[in-house]
């Protein structure tokens, strides 16, 4: 068997786009209409330009339009609970931070010193602020507060990603742009 069909003429240029090759022309300019509406071969004299060389051209920027339609509620709740706990375990670390700080300083036999006067009678002591502020006392305290934002925060987000499906299925979800620098 023979191909029968005619051989295609050969197109291209070093940027990698399809274009017919021409040979250059003069740089001269008539009223002939020209851009991507025009006609080809209208105008017998209208100008264009061939590729030139040694010419820079800008970088050409890729963009790509994305859309959130759906967050996974599992995925969610497992990214926000590792998070929760993250932020659990920094806050514990910054209030022990914060008490060694401030008990290096005497900030509390000092403002328990003008309480205990403030507060004492002749029989009693009055109030103890520094056994109330104890290390072990502010650690439980503290871990309270961790173990209750790690469960709060995964339940919201879980929440979150479900409230978020919902909207998503009426409105379509959110759009985003990413660009590629080359």
């Amino acid at each position: 068997m023979t191909d029968t069909r005619e051989p295609k003429p050969q197109t291209g240029s070093a940027d990698g786009q399809n274009r017919p090759a021409q040979p250059p022309q003069s740089s001269q300019t008539s009223s002939a209409p020209s851009g991507p509406g025009a006609p080809r071969g209208a105008g017998g004299g209208t100008a264009q330009r061939g590729p030139q060389t040694g010419v820079r051209t800008a970088p050409r920027t890729r963009k790509a339009r994305l859309r959130v339609a759906k967050a996974d509620p599992w995925s969610v709740m497992k990214v926000s609970f590792l998070l929760s706990i993250a932020l659990g375990i920094c806050t514990i670390v910054a209030s022990v931070v914060l008490w060694m700080v401030m008990d290096a300083m005497g900030v509390f036999s000092t403002v328990g010193g003008t309480i205990s006067e403030a507060t004492g009678s002749n029989e009693s002591n009055g109030f103890d602020l520094q056994s109330f502020l104890s290390l072990p006392r502010v650690l439980i305290f503290t871990s309270v507060i961790a173990v209750i934002d790690v469960v709060l925060a995964t339940a919201l987000a879980t929440l979150g990603a479900f409230i978020y499906n919902l909207s998503a299925g009426f409105v379509g979800g959110i759009e985003l742009t990413l660009a590629e620098d080359e």
